[in-house]
C-alpha cells in the first residue's frame, strides 16, 4: 500500500538486538549499514494483502492436516483479518528492525493472539512465502493491465470505426507509400495490444503454481497438503521442485519482457501521434487536456502526454534487463539478491498502468483535420503502385515491366510538377502504348482505397468490417 510511512521499532535500541523473528543464533543485532541494506519493508510493503492471503491460506491447511487446532485456525484468521484493517487504514507501524513485510505482519500477529500467531510459520520459510506472496502480486498486476489494455483496444477499434473511410497516407521510410484509411492505421494497434494481452495471459497461465510449501528449499518433513494451499490460492497446482520454487524468478522476468513489448507499441504510437500533432503534418489535433505550452513561446501547444508515454519504454526496459543482470549469476537456491526483484516489477507496472491510462485518454481525444489527411493521402505519387497493378491486370505485362513503366511516368510527372492522374493520355502512351483512358479510374486515392479488398486491407468496407469483429470481441472484457 503507498504512502504508509514505514518508522523505526520503538523498542530497537540502536539497531544493538538481533531481530527476535530470526535471531537465536545472534548475540548482537547488524551494523546500522547492515540493517539498511538488507531491509526491504519500504518497498515489499505492497504485498500485504498478498501476504496475508497466503497467510489465510496456510493457516487453513495446518488446521486441516491437524498441525493447528481450529480455535488457534480461527484466532490466526481473526488475527489476519484485524491486521489487513490495520493497514489499509494506515494505523499499522510497520519496523525496519523486522525487515520485511512477512516478519512485520508475523510479529504484529504474535503481539495480538499471542502463541498461536508463532504458530503460523509452521512449515514453511520465509523463502517460499516471498515467493508466493510476489507470484500472486504479479498475477493480481496482471488481470489489472489486461483489462486496461482491452480498454484502449475498445477505444482503437470505436475510433477506427468512426473513420474507417477517412484516407490518409501510408508511410513506409516515414515516406508517403500508399494511401490508407484512418482506421486500418488504428486498427494495426489493436493487432500488436491483442498480443500483447496475449503474452501476459501466457505469463500468467506459466507463473499460475504455488510454492508454498517448499520451504526453505528443501520441502519439509511435516504432513502438509500442498495442493489444498494451492486451491485456496486460486493457483493450478504446486510447484513439482522445492529448489527451483524459492529461487525462480523466470515468472518476473517473462512479466517484464511483455510490459517492455507493450511499452515498445505505446510508444511507437505515441511517436505517431507526436507527428501528426506536428505543424508540417498537422493530421490531428490534441485537446488542452493531453496537452501544454511553453514558458516562453505563447503559440506551442505540446503533445507532452505522448512524449511522455514514448519515455516510458526507457524505464520499463531497463527494469527488465535490471532483473536479468540480478538473476544471471544466481546458484540454486535462495539468494539475498532476489530481494532486488521487486523493485522493477512495481516500477515497470506502474509506468504500464499510467501509459496505458494516458494512451486511452489521447486515443478517445484526438480529432483528425480530414481535409488535410485527405490531400496528404495522394502526395508524392501515392497511386503509384495502383498504376503498375493496373499494368498487369489490364496489359498483362509482367510486374517487373509494369513498375518500370510506371517508373517512367512518376518521372514524367515529377519533372512536370503534377501528379499521375494529371498526366495526359498522349503523355502516358508515349511510355506505353496499350494504355487506355481507363487507366484514370485507378489514380484516385479512393480508387486506390476501394481497390485494397484483400483480406487484412484497407478498403474502408474491410476496415469497417475488422473494427466490427474487434468491438464484438471486445464486448464484456474492457
Amino acid at each position: 500500500m503507498q504512502g504508509i510511512s514505514v518508522e523505526p521499532d520503538v523498542n530497537e535500541t540502536n539497531s544493538r538486538l538481533a531481530n527476535p523473528q530470526w535471531g537465536g543464533r545472534f548475540a548482537t543485532g547488524p551494523a546500522a549499514v547492515m540493517g539498511e541494506i538488507n531491509a526491504s519493508i519500504g518497498f515489499d510493503k505492497r504485498l500485504w494483502r498478498q501476504d496475508i492471503r497466503g497467510s489465510l491460506a496456510h493457516a487453513a491447511m495446518l488446521a486441516k492436516v491437524g498441525l493447528l487446532t481450529t480455535e488457534e485456525e480461527a484466532q490466526i484468521r481473526e488475527g489476519l483479518l484485524t491486521i489487513a484493517d490495520e493497514i489499509e487504514a494506515g494505523s499499522f507501524a510497520f519496523s525496519t528492525a523486522l525487515e520485511d513485510i512477512h516478519m512485520n505482519i508475523e510479529a504484529r500477529l504474535s503481539e495480538r493472539i499471542g502463541e498461536a500467531g508463532k504458530r503460523l510459520h509452521t512449515a514453511r520459510s520465509r523463502n517460499d512465502q516471498v515467493a508466493t506472496d510476489f507470484r500472486l502480486w504479479v498475477r493480481d498486476a496482471i488481470d489489472g493491465l489486461d483489462g486496461q489494455i482491452a480498454t484502449l483496444m475498445t477505444s482503437l477499434a470505436t475510433r477506427a470505426l468512426e473513420f474507417h473511410a477517412l484516407p490518409m497516407p501510408g508511410f513506409t521510410h516515414l515516406q508517403v507509400a500508399q494511401p490508407v484509411t484512418f482506421g486500418h492505421h488504428l486498427l494495426a494497434y489493436v493487432e500488436m495490444l491483442a498480443r500483447d494481452r496475449g503474452r501476459l495471459a501466457d505469463a500468467r497461465a506459466r507463473l499460475n503454481e504455488c510454492p508454498l510449501g517448499s520451504a526453505a528449499l528443501a520441502g519439509t518433513s511435516f504432513p502438509i497438503d500442498r495442493r489444498f494451499t494451492a486451491a485456496q490460492l486460486g493457483f493450478d497446482r504446486p510447484t513439482a521442485n522445492s529448489l527451483d520454487a524459492v529461487s525462480d524468478r523466470d515468472f518476473a522476468l517473462e512479466y517484464l519482457s511483455a510490459l517492455s513489448l507493450l511499452g515498445m507499441h505505446l510508444s511507437r504510437l505515441s511517436e505517431e501521434i507526436v507527428i501528426w500533432c506536428s505543424s508540417p503534418y498537422n493530421f490531428i489535433r490534441l485537446s488542452d487536456a493531453f496537452t501544454t505550452g511553453s514558458s516562453i513561446m505563447p503559440q506551442k501547444r505540446n503533445p507532452d502526454a505522448a512524449e511522455l508515454v514514448r519515455a516510458k519504454i526507457g524505464r520499463i526496459g531497463g527494469d527488465f534487463i535490471g532483473l536479468l543482470m540480478v538473476m544471471k549469476g544466481l546458484p540454486l537456491a535462495y539468494a539475498k539478491d532476489t530481494q532486488e526483484d521487486k523493485e522493477p516489477v512495481f516500477d515497470a507496472t506502474e509506468a504500464a498502468t499510467l501509459s496505458l491510462a494516458a494512451m486511452d485518454g489521447m486515443v478517445r481525444d484526438l480529432t483528425p483535420h480530414a481535409a488535410r489527411m485527405r490531400e496528404m493521402a495522394g502526395a508524392g505519387f501515392a497511386t503509384a503502385t495502383d498504376l503498375a497493378d493496373w499494368l498487369v491486370r489490364v496489359l498483362r505485362l509482367p510486374f517487373r515491366t509494369a513498375h518500370h513503366v510506371t517508373g517512367r511516368l512518376v518521372g514524367m510527372a515529377e519533372a512536370k510538377g503534377c501528379d499521375l492522374g494529371e498526366l495526359t493520355l498522349e503523355e502516358m502512351r508515349s511510355v506505353e502504348p496499350g494504355i487506355d483512358a481507363s487507366v484514370f479510374d485507378v489514380l484516385t486515392v479512393e480508387a486506390s482505397l476501394a481497390s485494397r479488398t484483400s483480406e487484412g486491407g484497407t478498403a474502408p468496407e474491410a476496415v469497417r468490417r475488422a473494427a466490427t469483429l474487434w468491438l464484438h470481441a471486445l464486448e464484456g472484457i474492457a
